[in-house]
């Protein structure tokens, strides 16, 4: 009965690219905008879809603009063997019947670090910290990327209420530790020493903030294996535990 209904939609396989577009804007959903989202189903033979079994899925992602203001330049996920629910797919959702594993890459411009750094969300996560028992006040923080493939943050910070911000100027490797945490290493200071000081305490800060379970949607998992500096943009490769699709923010 149910070949039956569905067997003209599988015609010229247009089932996988039915489902393709449904998972590619599923995860479009997530975001606020992005430039491209594409998903690919791989099944064979089609007829397969109708007990909701895929032999692989692909998915790449560009511009992906959060809600947060946080910026992704690339995305993309590569799944092996998985299922789902076929009947789900009509009613513009992806469930799976059971867990999977993605392998991942993701990619953050320098532009978009700088953007990052200066946006709401990371601000106000970021002046939370108390410096000797007083707030403080980002402003104009900038990310680049030295020749041998360090990380450079600079920014204008304000101490309570002195008048005159205090210039920061940090460089440092990035590192990953327990492929969950992303760490700023071999860590060196520019400035006075009240620049100094306060950029160690940033730091200590910052690197208790990049763990990535407190990233992490709603029902997946994120671990990273390496990272790397390459034309000027940083590059994550890792894994993702996804036990269900995310849902997209109404």
């Amino acid at each position: 009965m149910v070949a039956a209904l569905f067997s003209t939609s599988f015609q010229g396989q247009s089932g996988d690219r039915l489902v393709s577009k449904v998972a590619g804007a599923a995860i479009a959903a997530l975001f606020k905008s992005s430039e491209k989202a594409e998903a690919n189903i791989r099944v064979e033979p089609v007829a397969k879809l109708l007990q909701g079994s895929i032999d692989g899925f692909d998915f790449i992602g560009k511009g992906m603009l959060m809600y947060n203001g946080l910026r992704i330049e690339v995305m993309e996920l590569y799944l092996q063997a998985l299922s789902i629910d076929f009947g789900a797919i009509f009613a513009g959702s992806v469930k799976l019947r059971q867990p999977t594993q993605a392998n991942m890459r993701v990619v953050l411009s320098r532009s978009d670090l700088t953007t990052s750094f200066n946006t709401p969300f990371v601000v106000e996560k970021l002046q939370k910290l108390k410096y000797q028992e007083q707030s403080l006040h980002f402003q104009n923080t900038e990310v680049s990327f030295g020749t041998d493939k360090s990380i450079r943050l600079q920014s204008e910070i304000a101490v309570g209420d002195a008048s005159e911000p205090v210039n920061i100027d940090i460089t440092a490797q990035l590192q990953v530790e327990d492929r969950r945490k992303i760490q700023f290493v071999s860590v060196t200071y520019g400035g006075d020493q009240q620049a100094v000081d306060l950029g160690k305490a940033i730091i200590a800060h910052v690197n208790n903030l990049l763990d990535l379970d407190k990233f992490a949607l709603e029902g997946t998992q994120l671990r990273v294996d390496r990272c790397r500096v390459q034309n000027d943009e940083l590059v994550f490769y890792g894994w993702a535990g996804i036990e269900q699709f995310p849902k997209g923010k109404p």
